[in-house]
């Protein structure tokens, strides 16, 4: 899944590991989210978001997910 939280991040002036503590996450995550490895839980993705003050749809890409 692809998600804008590189960009925000830097828009910021924000390391992964900064995002990471203010969400509640380690750096890892971060990085796996970032570069598509890992899909943020619900919880993870609503905290992601609500830090930049944003929409999940806003941070995150559901285009490529799967039609139900």
């Amino acid at each position: 899944m692809k998600t804008r939280i590189k960009e925000l991040r830097k828009e910021r002036k924000l390391s992964q590991e900064e995002l990471a503590l203010e969400v509640g996450t380690t750096r890892q995550t971060i990085t796996s989210i970032e570069v598509g490895k890992y899909t943020a839980s619900l919880v993870l993705a609503y905290k992601i978001a609500h830090y930049f003050g944003l929409t999940i749809e806003e941070v995150f890409d559901f285009s490529d997910a799967n039609e139900f």
